[in-house]
């Protein structure tokens, strides 16, 4: 009888752990047996506040704040790598290739063990596109494809020389394998908090490739997708819990190209697919023009969401559109300053959700860029030194360009307001 009990007990452990994970059913998310959509944020430096030496107190208040208003899914870095040169994030995680800084994990650790605490969960990428954290151009650097062409540190170094330089990641097979040993450390972890290996943590939802892979050029086609169809694989060996995903831009992050973004994405061991719009970077949008570019900007909003929209229908799978940006007036850097044109832009990506669960549509979740919480610039130009506090902008951009600040009510209280609609709250 006592054995009974005590197999019913874990049968029933198990089951209640196994719903936490949020898993795929069609192409709807579920959690706890109930359908999970959610708008969430970017929070990158989460990891980098739960250090010891970080600010674990402003991460407590911050979490706690973004819970109150629903706001539940994170998007967050890993860590950094390298970390040596200007504009580049302060502390990395990886000193050098296969080498890690203990506080930092410990405060990736303390992240999720206070996520989980929340009932919060965490998108986690695993690398960077881009040069602000290191990433795949500071694989290349550690395995002799030369210093990196940093474009914030020469004009010299523009961003095509840039680009052209992080291309040769795909085709770099010790790069390649630095970063598979990489993942495979970080997802092997077990959590000093909580006491549970990395892949038992519903805390977690899903493990991301890379922030903004990108193709790069057509020729370099068939060596990105047979580099990220092998890290998928490997992802999918190691942890059977966790959803994957490829961190995409979509079709910006594929030479401008739908078709390109389909095939790439063709592996059924992607879960689900993601989109990034940013109206200013892609000349949309202009601050000092915001009466005649805004409406230019939502249409063109409007039309890239439904365009990959389309693509996931067609393979069957849910979609994120898991960042989104605007500044706010003048491009102030200020909390004080107005921001009704990002309401107003907000307002679409929430519309978008809620008439897409409506319908029982494939587009599922979104997190905005990004939650910047109590981060202030301290310099006037923007600019974040060593020691300065983190907001949602990473070191290269002026802090505060895109941050969404604790003290921003009307628009969290909108966000609380279509989180409570949509369920997830």
């Amino acid at each position: 009888m006592k054995k009974t009990l005590y197999l019913l007990l874990v049968f029933c452990t198990f089951g209640m752990s196994a719903q936490k994970f949020v898993t795929i059913k069609g192409t709807a998310f579920f959690r706890n047996g109930k359908n999970y959509s959610y708008i969430g944020a970017n929070y990158w430096y989460g990891a980098l506040l739960g250090t010891k030496d970080g600010d674990r107190p402003r991460l407590l208040r911050e979490l706690d704040l973004m819970k109150k208003y629903g706001i539940t899914n994170l998007r967050i870095m890993v860590g950094a790598d390298g970390g040596k040169y200007d504009f580049t994030v302060r502390k990395p995680l990886q000193t050098e290739q296969g080498k890690y800084d203990a506080d930092v994990l410990d405060g990736l650790d303390f992240l999720l063990s206070e996520m989980g605490k929340r009932d919060m969960t965490a998108v986690l990428y695993l690398t960077n596109n881009w040069e602000w954290s290191g990433g795949m151009a500071q694989y290349l650097e550690w395995n002799g494809k030369g210093v990196i062409p940093n474009p914030n540190t020469s004009p010299e170094n523009t961003w095509d020389k840039f680009m052209d330089y992080v291309a040769q990641f795909h085709s770099c097979e010790p790069c390649k394998t630095a970063l598979d040993n990489h993942i495979k450390f970080i997802i092997g972890r077990k959590n000093n908090y909580t006491k549970k290996n990395y892949t038992e943590d519903p805390a977690i939802m899903a493990w991301q490739v890379a922030n903004e892979p990108r193709v790069f050029t057509p020729g370099n086609e068939t060596a990105f997708t047979d580099w990220l169809n092998k890290t998928v694989n490997l992802i999918d060996s190691l942890d059977k819990n966790h959803l994957i995903c490829t961190g995409s831009e979509g079709r910006m992050g594929n030479n401008g190209d739908l078709p390109t973004f389909e095939r790439t994405h063709a592996n059924p061991k992607i879960d689900y697919l993601t989109m990034h719009i940013w109206p200013k970077n892609w000349n949309w949008f202009k601050a000092d023009n915001a009466k005649t570019t805004l409406p230019i900007a939502l249409t063109n909003t409007e039309n890239y969401i439904d365009e990959h929209v389309k693509i996931a229908r067609k393979l069957g799978r849910p979609i994120v559109i898991e960042e989104f940006g605007l500044p706010r007036e003048n491009e102030s850097l200020s909390p004080a300053a107005g921001y009704g044109d990002r309401l107003h832009f907000y307002n679409t990506f929430f519309t978008k959700l809620s008439e897409s669960l409506a319908d029982n549509d494939v587009l599922r979740g979104i997190n905005f860029w990004g939650f910047g919480g109590e981060g202030v610039a301290r310099n006037d130009d923007g600019k974040w030194n060593t020691g300065d506090p983190y907001t949602a902008d990473p070191p290269q951009e002026p802090q505060g360009l895109n941050t969404v600040f604790s003290s921003d009510t009307a628009l969290l209280e909108l966000i609380k307001q279509f989180n409570q609609a949509i369920g997830n709250y």
